[in-house]
């Protein structure tokens, strides 16, 4: 099974300012192509850009999508370099949004805080169904931090 990654600042596409509502940073997705089951295995999230002149919160958040909005295309990355190309496709940076449903993690964090998650076990692991355009999204917004956030997903194809 091969592990890999993706985010939304080391591709081409330009970050999104952030606002009161849902900016998809990053997203991985099964596809017709190659019908995957994937899982997420860790989340590391941030603002990328000057800090609000007041202190604010930014909330990111992980949700199942099923249908893609517009963005770029990602390429992921494999962790260890003989592995094959990801099975996935990615996106970053959208500039429309797609369907989200059921809410999978969330945190709110202070706007000069980052954070890393990695799943302890199986158990904590966030999946998706093979079935084409399924998979997550890791998305931010705010109310006050008008700013690039920065997110990224480690995965595996299963």
């Amino acid at each position: 099974m091969s592990r890999y990654y993706i985010d939304n600042r080391f591709n081409t596409a330009s970050q999104q300012v952030l606002t009161t509502t849902l900016k998809t940073l990053v997203s991985v997705y099964s596809n017709t192509g190659v019908l995957r089951r994937g899982r997420c295995v860790a989340i590391a999230v941030g603002p990328d850009g000057a800090p609000n002149a007041t202190d604010c919160q930014i909330v990111y958040t992980v949700e199942r999508m099923t249908a893609n909005g517009t963005a770029t295309a990602g390429t992921p990355n494999p962790r260890f370099p003989a592995d094959q190309a990801s099975n996935m496709l990615a996106s970053v940076n959208y500039t429309a949004e797609g369907t989200y449903t059921l809410l999978q993690w969330t945190r709110s964090l202070n706007q000069r805080a980052s954070m890393q998650w990695a799943a302890q076990d199986y158990d904590a692991m966030i999946l998706w169904p093979a079935t084409n355009l399924n998979g997550l999204i890791l998305g931010a917004l705010s109310p006050t931090y008008a700013a690039n956030a920065f997110g990224g997903f480690e995965y595996e194809d299963l």
